[in-house]
């Protein structure tokens, strides 16, 4: 009795800090209608400040609590509401939950940039020099006692600012017709910063507060984040006391699982995955209320013509080709992932540019691909890589079973919480029997990777990797532009505008889904088996939810609905690994540009991709420019193949041409300009136009 207790002291004292996060993530949504995934990682750069003043400079804890939660987060909040928030909050729910993805990932990147990853920064918890409070069987220290006042003031204040101040009204009322409020002479974006603060705040509270009982670590800290999901979607993300109560839930599971769970391999990283699983559990067994302050705003996504993907597909192939023969050996191993990792991101096109299924475990669904690769063809065979596609898809429809239930926010967090419960406990797993079949994954380790055999040749260097990478690539890139262009395609778009109209017409939504969902992880499964081989040997950490996040933020920066996109993610993720090749100090910038420029989506909602392609469009119709482009390229080939040139100067030469080549068939290709003709002379000097009509009526009443 006194060790159920003591755990049950040491859960309650965990809900306490999971309610007091979870409170503030739940205050942001219902004041401005963001669910902020980025709300752990305020707390774990608070957490940090906090060590950095008390242990790193040696303040006094009162000043140091004073700056981190009076100074340091309300500017925190107010910088996130000004220069991220405010710019996307006319755009979709999926804008702006892109937006703080972004910021989670960059906070963790910037974490890591500051304080060293590879050092121990523990840190004490409060009142640790007085003697515990005995409460009969078991013991309270005053930590904790600390941390269940803090909860208790946090709910008490928060209800009474919400329910029985202006402020706490014009918060509520903010997210639900902003223009409205106006009407009313109150001040919408005064409430949203008012929001963004108290969250913020209460996200240092928490951080603060778990510090000291948890390693000090970036990615571990952020993450608690996802036990104060699932303390809000239970209060529905709007109820306090039920995101209390949800808290206490996931504490005392925390901690009874800690205390009682059975000693074996199977079993330990179960309690690291509980809240995740319980996170799941709730979003399916909990009815969901309407997403609030949710408008849907979307981009088209026009059909990509065949003869233009072939194009680029075979373009695409050349790359590779041109990359394979021109880098050197190390090289090669740096810049591999260029095409497998885009064949991943090119998985959330179907999924998410053209039925609108938000996912955040697509480079899970690449792991499976790749573990399964691992143990399947580990001789080369052929008909292995084709089974990771397979085994890969069918993960990706029973993900899609439970997918019918969620929508929006919520299958954002339903698919997070599937790639936590992978990473943390499934791909530990060491290997077990099913019905008297092996069954293996990353067996606590490391899984090694081997080339495919084609036609009788191994291919195993990184060049011949590279090359079967790109063509895969371009493969994948025209049956995606053929799905858009098919039936299935159309009644995806379909199913992205209305689910509900959708399923009115006779669609039927859970074919749809699992349809689309299978394709998707199939082609994560396949890029993932490709980045396998470039890789030689991986682990479960490289597909981890935090490793994804870069990639899906880039995806979403080309444009979702862009079948281009796949070359464009892997060149803008992995390409910058040359700053770090001509600077090792640059590696810290280079994990955050991913954030950075996922925070820069609200200038350009609709991708890169699309510019992209409308900036190069005249080279590629251009007679001149075009043919003098590949000459050019031809040429510096065989330079290099002579080795009368190197890799980098043919490569840095040929985009210097190709940019110069694109400003001469731009020009020559701009309208020109219509010389100034005097209205007697229209239909003269030039042909009439049926605008003139108009043009001259209204001259003539203005006259």
């Amino acid at each position: 009795m006194e060790q159920f207790l003591t755990f049950g002291i040491v859960g309650l004292s965990t809900a306490a800090v999971y309610a007091v996060i979870g409170s503030g993530l739940v205050l942001t949504y219902v004041t401005t209608g963001v669910f902020n995934f980025a709300h752990g990682a305020a707390g774990m750069l608070a957490a940090f400040c906090y060590w950095q003043f008390t242990v790193g400079w040696g303040w006094p804890v009162p000043a140091a609590l004073a700056v981190v939660l009076l100074v340091l987060a309300p500017g925190f909040g107010l910088t996130v509401e000004r220069v991220l928030m405010r710019p996307v909050q006319r755009l979709g729910e999926a804008e702006r939950l892109v937006m703080t993805v972004a910021l989670l990932s960059g906070a963790i990147a910037a974490a890591r940039w500051i304080w060293n990853p590879n050092e121990p920064r523990p840190l004490r918890v409060f009142f640790a020099d007085r003697p515990a409070i005995d409460l009969g069987p078991a013991t309270v220290t005053w930590h904790q006692a600390l941390t269940l006042a803090v909860a208790v003031a946090v709910a008490a204040g928060l209800w009474f600012v919400l329910n029985r101040t202006r402020t706490g009204a014009e918060m509520r009322a903010t997210v639900d017709d902003r223009a409205l409020v106006q009407l009313t002479g109150a001040d919408p974006v005064r409430a949203s910063r008012v929001a963004w603060i108290l969250g913020t705040q209460l996200a240092a509270i928490g951080g603060i507060l778990i510090a000291p009982t948890v390693a000090l670590d970036a990615t571990q800290l952020s993450l608690l984040i996802v036990s104060a999901y699932t303390a809000a979607v239970f209060g529905r993300l709007r109820s306090l006391p039920l995101t209390f109560a949800g808290a206490i839930v996931v504490g005392c599971l925390e901690s009874y699982l800690t205390g009682y769970l059975p000693q074996n391999d199977y079993l330990p990283g179960l309690r690291l995955a509980a809240p995740a699983l319980l996170l799941f559990l709730a979003l399916l067994l909990f009815r969901q209320p309407r997403l609030r302050g949710r408008d849907r705003r979307l981009v088209q996504v026009p059909a990509p013509t065949m003869r233009g993907t072939a194009i680029f597909a075979v373009s695409t192939v050349a790359f590779g080709v041109l990359l394979a023969t021109v880098l050197g050996e190390a090289d090669l191993v740096t810049y591999a992932p260029i095409f497998s990792l885009g064949i991943v991101a090119l998985s959330y096109v179907p999924l998410a540019g053209y039925a609108g299924q938000i996912s955040l475990c697509q480079l899970s669904m690449a792991g499976i691909g790749a573990v399964v690769w691992g143990h399947l063809g580990a001789h080369g065979e052929l008909w292995a890589l084709a089974a990771a596609i397979a085994v890969a898809g069918a993960a990706g429809a029973l993900i899609a079973l439970p997918a019918l239930r969620f929508s929006g926010v919520y299958l954002a967090l339903g698919t997070a919480a599937v790639a936590v419960v992978l990473d943390r406990w499934i791909f530990t797993l060491p290997a077990f029997d099913v019905l008297g079949v092996r069954i293996a994954l990353f067996d606590q380790g490391s899984v090694e990777m081997a080339g495919p055999r084609i036609l009788g040749l191994r291919l195993d260097s990184a060049g011949e990797l590279m090359v079967l990478a790109a063509v895969c690539l371009g493969l994948a890139s025209l049956a995606v532009a053929w799905l858009r262009r098919s039936g299935f395609g159309r009644r995806l778009i379909a199913l992205r505008d209305s689910e509900a109209a959708y399923a009115t017409l006779g669609g039927n939504l859970l074919a749809a889904k699992v349809a689309v969902f299978a394709l998707s992880a199939g082609i994560a499964g396949l890029g993932g088996a490709l980045y396998g081989m470039q890789q030689q040997s991986i682990t479960a950490e490289q597909f981890s939810l935090v490793a994804g996040l870069p990639i899906f933020l880039v995806a979403v920066i080309g444009g979702l609905g862009a079948v281009g996109n796949g070359l464009f993610a892997g060149t803008a993720f992995v390409g910058p690994n040359l700053l770090i090749g001509l600077a090792s100090w640059t590696q810290n910038i280079v994990s955050a540009l991913p954030a950075l420029a996922g925070m820069g989506l609200g200038h350009n909602p609709e991708g890169i991709v699309s510019r992209f392609r409308r900036d190069w469009e005249p080279l590629g119709r251009d007679r001149i420019a075009l043919p003098a482009l590949l000459g050019a390229l031809a040429l510096g080939w065989v330079l290099r193949l002579g080795d009368l040139i190197n890799g980098w100067t043919l490569l840095v030469g040929s985009l210097l041409v190709g940019l110069a080549l694109r400003r001469y068939a731009a020009a020559r290709q701009a309208p020109k300009a219509e010389p100034d003709i005097p209205v007697e002379w229209w239909g003269v000097r030039r042909p009439w136009r049926a605008s003139d009509e108009e043009v001259l009526a209204r001259g003539i009443a203005g006259g």
